[in-house]
């Protein structure tokens, strides 16, 4: 198979500027994403009228960030990524404004409206991996991917501390946590007019010699169609305990404040190896690491799956943060690595829909598995936790095809 990664050259200056941003971007506009996390599911059971509906505000958000992804990826390609990540913090801050009316009147719809807003911050963001990668050098780049993940550390801490004090402010429960999003994307939109990026890559991509291969053909290179079924379930699986996480906690005793110390310690774990995840990629190869990512999610089930003590839970919740950041850094590698840069905004946007309408389908499954599938919340968090099996085996079966398909090549 040939290489078609992009070319970039080895001065790496303006790249280390960039991700310096986007890694304060990812600390504090970053920090909404746990605080809804946790709030959203417990507002939701507080004001839908059925349980199985109660995580629909967090699958909004999802299927917010899938129905984006489509569009805002060529946008960024025709108008600069700066120009995307504004446009997805106003829609973010516009989100929460109307998700925090919606609990002031307590309608439940009006709280899935502004969620859905929400969903375009979060598919925005999800960019910024990608920001980080474009004018890196070939051996920067995994560094670059890693370094800006590891932004979520800042956010892991802040969001759920933030959250701690300002969930129950309000005679409406869960209106202060709505209220602060507004104010951090309103913040931390300013950070982006600090990077030094192209104003469009459209210019480039016209001029790159590759031609641009259609979506049916991009979806048969092994690498690219491997690289987003992995990350497709790393994604998802990750969503799919985490959205239940609350509601499991909370059903099982504890209170909101263990709730979103788990959350916190989950989030931690998802973005801290980040430090390092690029170099263990250099060193031992990207599809070792998915592998790695994808064996500790397992793991992640067998612990939440022996138990319903905050240690089962703190855990299950770390090791689960700690597979999707191997699983789905090396999955963003490997794509980064698979496409030329003329093909960089067709092939990002149908990777994170594809991710994204999976990450849909697994929080609005996370409802129900956890309140509709048992008697007991222990028997829908056993549920949620079973449903990890199949999924790691398709992930875990195409990584060895690609791994047996490359042997053969050579």
């Amino acid at each position: 198979m040939t290489d078609v990664s992009p070319t970039h050259p080895t001065d790496d200056t303006r790249a280390k500027r960039n991700v310096a941003v986007l890694v304060a971007a990812q600390a504090i506009l970053g920090a909404q994403m746990p605080m809804i996390f946790v709030t959203g599911g417990l507002a939701g059971n507080m004001l839908s009228t059925n349980p199985c509906l109660a995580t629909l505000p967090i699958s909004m958000i999802v299927f917010g960030s899938m129905t984006t992804a489509p569009w805002i990826s060529p946008f960024m390609q025709a108008h600069g990524r700066r120009n995307g990540f504004i446009v997805g913090a106003l829609a973010g801050a516009a989100g929460a404004a109307i998700a925090a009316y919606g609990l002031w009147i307590g309608s439940f719809l009006t709280l899935l409206v502004g969620s859905y807003l929400t969903g375009i911050y979060m598919s925005a963001q999800g960019f910024y991996r990608f920001a980080a990668a474009d004018m890196a050098s070939d051996s920067f780049r995994p560094k670059a991917i890693s370094y800006v993940m590891a932004g979520g550390l800042l956010s892991a801490i802040i969001g759920p501390q933030l959250n701690k004090g300002v969930m129950e402010a309000w005679m409406v429960p869960f209106f202060g946590t709505y209220a602060a999003v507004v104010v951090l994307n309103l913040v931390g939109l300013f950070l982006f007019f600090a990077l030094d990026l192209p104003k469009s890559t459209s210019q480039a991509a016209s001029s790159a010699a590759t031609e641009i291969r259609s979506k049916a053909a991009l979806l048969r290179d092994p690498r690219i169609i491997v690289a987003v079924i992995c990350a497709m379930v790393a994604y998802s699986l990750m969503n799919l305990v985490m959205t239940s996480t609350p509601l499991a906690v909370v059903g099982c005793g504890f209170t909101n404040d263990n709730a979103n110390d788990i959350v916190s310690a989950h989030v931690l774990a998802m973005f801290a190896p980040s430090f390092f995840t690029g170099h263990l990629i250099a060193r031992f190869g990207v599809e070792k690491i998915i592998g790695a990512g994808l064996a500790i999610l397992a793991f992640a089930g067998v612990v939440a799956l022996s138990g319903v003590e905050l240690t089962n839970f703190y855990g299950a919740l770390i090791l689960l943060g700690l597979g999707w950041n191997f699983g789905f850094i090396g999955a963003t590698t490997l794509l980064a690595s698979s496409h030329s840069p003329a093909e960089r905004g067709r092939v990002q946007g149908l990777n994170d829909a594809l991710v994204f309408g999976c990450v849909t389908v697994a929080s609005l499954a996370s409802g129900g598995l956890m309140n509709c599938s048992g008697g007991t919340p222990v028997e829908g968090w056993n549920a949620v936790n079973y449903a990890m099996g199949p999924f790691l085996a398709l992930a875990g079966g195409a990584l060895v095809w690609l791994i047996v398909d490359r042997r053969r090549a050579i």
